[in-house]
Formats: structure tokens, C-alpha cells, sequence
């Protein structure tokens, strides 16, 4: 079971904002795909839509670290940081490859509901199971 999953991509131009380097939005985007990919990976996609309900996002945290821009190799990582009744806390490090360095760091607390009415859903054990929890002693 992949723990902390990594999404690498090249930077594209279309990223970019009129000072030159990645728009903020494009973080929070990457974050998204990376978390998208990883249920994806690890079968949470389809035990959720099994379970008739669906992840809605709560609360965003990004914290800028440094500008990124087009053309260099990004590596998004992701974990799941726990799980609650109807909630979960996914963590995102965003680095450049070329030198290691940390662009931006998030996380994102999302909320499980029923996908017909909207309302808070317990999480079942199936898309619990999905993942492995990266306690704060071994995250990236």
C-alpha cells in the first residue's frame, strides 16, 4: 500500500500568472489531481462510489514557500494524516525536483457525504481501508 503517493509533472507554460511564475490556483489544482490519483491508485475511488457517496472539501490550508515556473519538474507527495467519523485529513508537499526545494506545503480536510442528499456520512471501513495513515513522525 503506497503511503505517500508522488505526482510528477513538468511545469506547463499556460501555469504561469503576468509576474512570470505558477499562478497560486495551479497549487491548489496540483493538490486536487494528486489527491484524485491517489484514491484513484488505492481503490478509495471506487469503495466511495460503492458506497453511494462522494468526498466534498471542507477547508484548504497552502502555505507559498517559494515560486515555481515553466519547464521545471514538480513532484507533488500526498498522505492521508488521519481519519475522523465523516472526516479526513489529507497533507500535500509540493517540491522541485531539480533542487529538492519546497515550493509550497498544504492540506485539505474533507468530509464524506451521501452523494443523492449532501448529508454526512459515516466512513465506511472499505474506503478506510483504501489507505494507510502517515503519522506526523513519518511524514516527508
Amino acid at each position: 500500500m503506497a503511503q505517500i503517493y508522488r505526482h510528477e509533472f513538468i511545469v506547463p507554460e499556460d501555469a504561469l500568472d503576468e509576474n512570470g511564475h505558477v499562478n497560486n490556483v495551479e497549487y491548489l489544482r496540483w493538490m486536487l489531481d494528486a489527491a484524485v490519483l491517489h484514491a484513484d491508485s488505492q481503490g478509495c475511488t471506487q469503495a466511495t462510489k460503492a458506497a453511494g457517496a462522494t468526498w466534498v472539501v471542507r477547508t484548504h490550508h497552502l502555505e507559498y514557500l517559494r515560486p515555481a515556473f515553466a519547464g521545471e519538474h514538480i513532484c507533488v507527495l500526498t498522505w492521508v494524516a488521519n481519519f475522523r467519523r465523516v472526516q479526513s485529513l489529507r497533507k500535500y508537499k509540493v517540491i522541485r525536483l531539480e533542487d529538492n526545494a519546497v515550493l509550497a506545503e498544504g492540506e485539505t480536510d474533507w468530509v464524506f457525504v451521501d452523494a443523492l442528499t449532501g448529508k454526512l456520512r459515516s466512513i465506511p471501513k472499505e474506503v478506510i481501508a483504501a489507505f494507510e495513515v502517515v503519522p506526523e513522525e513519518k511524514e516527508p
